[in-house]
């Protein structure tokens, strides 16, 4: 305060320690979004980013269940010592086959289903909820359920392929037949859950296409080839990607469709989700079942890298093309 002829006067505030009153709401306002997702980063970061990071530390050491404080460096050894073991080459052929045996099926009969299901039906509420009750359904009913249906004796199966003349089908311990009786349980429970996607991808194709299609004389099988698949292009990579992932980590179906870790008498369906679970709880070597989680990990990201790469390259070719 200073003093003057006509009174005493307050100073003036310097203009350097001035702050406009919105700047500190902005500064909030740029931090609310990290606010509402740091919850999500830090549950990820415990129950994701954690174990994995630590999943990758156990593989390199030799652990046992009944000591895990007990721990052996083995460095690369555990790995080493999987890919020289003839059942992790099984289990892995074994995901394969079972993948491609229900992923491709799958995705076909979804698209199929779905392409129906975009039709004015009547009762289309009523069947699109009803696709929805096997992936509803629990994984273990379901395979107890088809574990009856597949039985060599009385399994309604085989039943009906005697009808036709067909002989009995050992579907438990045949190699083939066993791993198309696993593949129909993953059939049946998750082509609903993707025809749903597929159906959901079609009714965002914008409908002028279609008419303009119909206005040039084009079928509907041509619609369908020229506006609806690759209006589905980015669905379908995404549906392919996650059943990929779904099918690398498949355990609970061939897990109760006999009730054996091994999958089977000659590890005949045995994934490599089976086999880990047999190496860390079965013989306790959870050192080694890291070892396994971790190259299970690695095939996921090839597998989506190949897929990823195969439709980038088919998008730049028909780009070419247009």
């Amino acid at each position: 305060m200073t003093l003057t002829a006509s009174g005493p006067t307050t100073a003036p505030v310097p203009p350097s320690s001035a702050r406009p009153p919105g700047r500190a709401r902005r500064r909030w306002a740029a931090l609310v979004p990290y606010a509402y997702l740091a919850p999500f980063f830090t549950l990820f970061a415990a129950f994701g980013l954690f174990p994995l990071l630590y999943t990758a530390f156990v593989s390199l050491y030799r652990v046992e269940l009944q000591t895990p404080g007990d721990m052996e460096w083995r460095g690369l050894g555990n790995y080493a010592a999987l890919l020289t073991d003839e059942f992790f080459w099984t289990a892995l052929r074994n995901t394969f086959t079972i993948g491609v045996l229900s992923t491709v099926p799958q995705l076909a009969m979804a698209l199929g289903l779905a392409h129906l299901l975009n039709y004015k039906l009547r009762g289309r509420t009523f069947f699109r909820t009803a696709m929805l009750l096997p992936y509803a359904t629990s994984v273990a009913a379901a395979t107890l359920v088809f574990a009856q249906l597949f039985g060599r004796d009385f399994g309604l199966v085989n039943y009906v392929l005697s009808l036709v003349g067909i002989e009995p089908v050992d579907w438990q311990n045949g190699t083939l037949a066993s791993q198309i009786a696993v593949s129909s349980i993953v059939v049946w429970r998750w082509t609903g859950y993707n025809a749903l996607i597929y159906l959901a991808g079609m009714q965002s194709i914008p409908s002028e296409l279609y008419e303009a299609a119909e206005m040039d004389g084009a079928s509907r099988w041509r619609q369908f080839l020229h506006v609806t698949l690759p209006g589905l292009r980015p669905t379908i990579v995404f549906t392919t990607v996650v059943s990929t992932i779904g099918a690398t980590q498949l355990f609970g179906e061939p897990l109760l469709f006999e009730g054996s870790i091994s999958g089977g008498i000659s590890h005949q369906y045995q994934t490599l989700g089976l086999y880990l679970y047999e190496q860390g709880w079965g013989f306790f070597h959870l050192g080694r079942a890291a070892a396994i989680a971790w190259l299970m990990f690695l095939l996921i990201l090839v597998l989506v890298g190949v897929n990823a790469l195969i439709a980038h390259r088919r998008s730049r070719r028909e780009e070419g093309r247009a």
